[in-house]
């Protein structure tokens, strides 16, 4: 073997090191191995790469490269790999691992791309594992084992062959690692839970070319990490096993109003979340430029006629200017519900509620977007109906902390190419405003997988009360930090992490008592 790609060397290498250093009292830009951002100098390092690789390794101006590099967010496509390895196992990538940390290189997962800050790309190393998107499915467990690589897309194809369904996302491009690994929301968690809920396995490799299979019963403290605990932070995971549940026919519908929303906003965000654990929903207040209507879409377990007599306190307020509501079999549905997910120039940022919506949110609400300054494309404020069993179970059973909200909202700002620069600017400020305004009515806790590079706090924001638990198994199984990012899980808490503390709780203040503190 290479003597720069050889294993035990390196091993033997780092834990020295980690001995000598005395990890825990040295600051944290002290504990990262030390990287290059771009390329390593000089071809023959990357011909030695390519030689440890059973995929293909591709370098800027090979074919499709350029395709392959683009994240799904166009904010970051000038961000461009030094290479792309286009991983077929686990055993390629733990080659890259261990050839990144040898020439110094950064490194970087991606399974679909869809980081909303962008932290799926890099100068470095991208470990691509989109080639890795096998499914299988076991008829006498129900479980389906997926690659880390497959996509939402793949799981629409396999599932709808054996009438079986998970927790899923509506993007067909989506990977399912990205997805799961933050929490997984859908359509179906109400009903059955996060995708998270519903992983029994997953197979990780280490920073150490371990390959690990995690579980109840085996690397238990990895497997409860992985379950919202964010991709990138403790190894790159090549495989998913999950429980799946059987789907029949259900409602599906898209509903439009632009009349009375000053009435009909405070009545949905009042009313949906009381609703049965069976509805699967998500509310839009949209301006596209031509105006501002309020979007309903989403699933039913039941029949068009109980939908109706769920919303009719809504059809009462106003008459829908557009509604579509039909029965159909669970996987045309999806076909109905779901999106391509082409890439976009746009930020989206985002907070849990956990409490009755007052008043005012909605004043605050429609007023923003009636005073947005505008773009070639859209701005959104939106929530997803969460509880039922994503509440059954404990803050502290899995690292997805967010259990007992009721929603999740989000404010999507999105704009294209022909934007100009001070446009892009004037609407970052208002999306700033916006999201700052909001406090008072929702919560400080956001969804990690709506990750934001402008997230203040993040670690309280999106970990909670789990994150010293994440940070110790940080250490554990990546103890130089070589999977690294802005807004990733870190080796230590240092004074500014304070608010992560058990003391210092996530604000799930009542709208009453923050006006009144």
């Amino acid at each position: 073997m290479n003597p720069r790609l050889d294993r035990r060397q390196f091993l033997r290498g780092s834990a020295g090191l980690l001995a000598g250093l005395g990890l825990s009292g040295l600051p944290r830009s002290a504990r990262s191995a030390p990287r290059r951002s771009g390329a390593a100098s000089g071809r023959g390092i990357w011909a030695e790469l390519a030689a440890a690789l059973q995929g293909p390794l591709l370098l800027p101006g090979d074919p499709d490269f350029t395709r392959i590099a683009q994240p799904w967010n166009l904010r970051f496509a000038a961000i461009l790999p030094a290479a792309i390895a286009r991983c077929s196992s686990a055993a390629d990538v733990g080659a890259c691992l261990l050839w990144a940390q040898t020439n110094g290189v950064s490194v970087v997962a991606r399974s679909g791309g869809h980081s909303y800050a962008g932290y799926s790309t890099t100068t470095g190393l991208m470990i691509d594992l989109s080639h890795m998107n096998q499914l299988s499915y076991d008829s006498g467990s129900g479980q389906v084992h997926l690659g880390g690589g497959a996509r939402n897309s793949d799981v629409y194809a396999g599932l709808r062959r054996v009438g079986r369904a998970v927790t899923h996302g509506r993007c067909g491009a989506v990977g399912v690692a990205g997805l799961v690994l933050g929490g997984g929301i859908g359509f179906n968690m109400r009903r059955e839970g996060l995708l998270c809920d519903q992983m029994v396995e997953t197979e990780v490799v280490t920073v150490a070319r371990q390959i690990l299979r995690c579980g109840a019963e085996e690397n238990a403290d990895l497997f409860w990490a992985c379950r919202g605990g964010g991709g990138g932070n403790f190894g790159i995971n090549t495989s998913f096993t999950f429980q799946t549940f059987p789907v029949d026919t259900l409602t599906v519908y898209d509903i439009t109003w632009t009349a009375n929303l000053d009435a009909l906003l405070p009545a949905a965000l009042d009313i949906l979340p009381a609703t049965t654990d069976r509805l699967g929903c998500k509310l839009s207040v949209i301006n596209n430029g031509a105006g501002i209507s309020l979007d309903l879409l989403g699933q039913l377990t039941g029949s068009p006629g109980e939908l109706r007599s769920i919303l009719a306190p809504l059809y009462a307020i106003a008459t829908p200017s557009k509604e579509t509501v039909q029965s159909l079999p669970y996987w045309d549905g999806q076909d109905f519900l779901s999106e391509e997910g082409t890439p976009a120039y746009s930020h989206e940022r985002s907070r849990y509620i956990f409490d009755p919506v007052p008043s005012q949110g909605s004043r605050t609400i429609l007023d923003f977007l009636n005073r947005w300054p505008g773009t070639q494309a859209s701005a959104t404020w939106k929530i997803f109906l969460t509880g039922g069993a994503v509440s059954a179970i404990p803050a502290d059973a899995s690292a997805f902390v967010h259990r007992d909200a009721r929603m999740i909202s989000s404010i999507e700002l999105d704009w294209t190419a022909s934007d100009s620069v001070g446009t892009v600017e004037r609407n970052e400020a208002w999306l700033a405003e916006f999201h700052e305004a909001m406090r008072p009515v929702t919560s400080d806790e956001c969804y990690q997988n709506f990750i934001d590079e402008a997230q203040t706090d993040y670690l309280h924001a999106y970990f909670g009360a789990n994150l010293n638990r994440l940070v110790r198994i940080k250490r554990m199984y990546d103890p130089l930090n070589v999977l690294t990012f802005p807004e990733g899980i870190p080796l230590a808490l240092g004074p500014p992490d304070m608010a992560a503390r058990s003391d210092l709780a996530p604000n799930r203040k009542s709208p009453m008592m923050m006006t009144m503190h």
